[in-house]
């Protein structure tokens, strides 16, 4: 995330991985202005996206490659071509758009919903804060249903405005953090299963060894 984004990641105090990000939303919600933000740390002109933009944002601590994925209507059915090995969802709503707030949680429910990422974390962004008619996070975490996906993800919603530069370096943060963790505990898990199979060969092998000390008895 360049040198904008070193400071909070000094802070972290994790160990440098490689992780994959999708940056999802609907048109115009502003995920091309944060990821260039996030890269550049500047506000850049930008045009709707056709297709998606792709950057490795690079911290002390992590190499995040972010694709940024076009949200208007005939690119969405093209969304779950980017969907293998990702990590984290990004999720950027604007915060002012209150007519398309429901298709906003349409389009977020079809992608927590798909079967390759039923795994991943999902950071919501209630972007365009400074806008005098936003919904506040609360009101968006509510219209979105965002309880209700506590059931099957770990999510996080942050308020924040990509022009200003506010905000998002929390949410940013905060999947660092659940990141490295995640990574933590699944290699932790697969350690326990490795030693329950181990002894279940182990068991395995001492049963078949009495059996055949009995059969040679009898």
């Amino acid at each position: 995330m360049g040198q904008h984004c070193s400071a909070f990641a000094t802070s972290l105090g994790i160990k440098k991985k490689e992780f994959r990000i999708l940056m999802h939303g609907l048109d115009a919600a502003g995920k091309t202005t944060m990821l260039y933000k996030l890269k550049l740390g500047e506000v850049v002109t930008t045009i709707p996206t056709i297709g998606f933009n792709v950057e490795t944002l690079s911290t002390k601590h992590l190499n995040i490659t972010a694709w940024d994925v076009g949200g208007r209507d005939k690119i969405r059915p093209l969304w779950r071509h980017y969907y293998q090995n990702t990590d984290a969802i990004v999720f950027v709503v604007d915060s002012n758009d209150r007519e398309r707030i429901d298709f906003a949680k349409s389009e977020l429910e079809n992608i927590i919903h798909e079967d390759e990422l039923k795994d991943v974390i999902v950071l919501v962004v209630a972007n365009k804060q400074d806008l005098p008619n936003a919904m506040s996070p609360e009101e968006i975490t509510d219209n979105l249903g965002l309880h209700r996906m506590s059931r099957t993800h770990i999510w996080h919603i942050v308020g924040a405005s990509a022009i200003q530069g506010t905000g998002y370096q929390e949410g940013f943060e905060w999947i660092a953090d659940m990141l490295n963790n995640n990574k933590i505990q699944t290699n932790f898990n697969k350690k326990i299963n490795d030693a329950v199979e181990d002894f279940n060969d182990a068991k395995r092998g001492l049963n078949g060894l009495g059996y055949l000390t009995n059969f040679f008895k009898s």
